[in-house]
């Protein structure tokens, strides 16, 4: 008999986005290729395991497929807001492939409207301060309240 698991929101982000191909596929579509052939091409998925991806992030509504061609039927795959909600998920996964997993300069460098290179980096919305290790404390797990006496180490 296997023992309950808690509710996790990592867990249930995962069921929807934590497969290679989807990721893959949302960076193309985020990046504003929208057509099945744009996908494939860039991902080097193959064709039945896009196809099976993209219905899932449709299904689960972080794009929205939408007809661009009647003869033949022919479909392009935009964001929707759970979509492009993502962007800055992928940004700090970008982030730290570049940091800790790829070799040499990465490969991909955005420009900030203000004229920068991109660094993402996670914020609280509160008071605007960097979240870094030992910044913050939990208070609920799995929708149970938690003990807060101490930090984790």
């Amino acid at each position: 008999m296997t023992a309950a698991v808690a509710e996790c929101s990592i867990a249930n982000a995962l069921a929807v986005v934590g497969e290679r191909w989807s990721l893959l596929a949302l960076r193309e579509v985020l990046l504003g290729r929208t057509r099945f052939d744009e996908i494939a091409a860039n991902t080097g998925a193959s064709r039945d395991i896009l196809a099976a991806r993209l219905r899932s992030l449709v299904g689960a509504g972080v794009l929205e497929k939408r007809l661009y061609d009647e003869h033949p039927r022919r479909y392009e795959y935009l964001p929707t807001e759970s979509g492009r909600a993502l962007r800055p998920i992928l940004l700090s996964l970008m982030e730290w492939g570049d940091r800790y997993v790829t070799q040499g300069p990465p490969p991909t460098v955005w420009e900030h409207s203000c004229g920068s290179v991109l660094h993402v980096s996670a914020v609280c919305a509160s008071c605007g301060a960097p979240v870094g290790a030992g910044e913050s404390r939990l208070l609920r797990l799995g929708g149970v309240d938690q003990e807060v006496d101490q930090e984790p180490e």
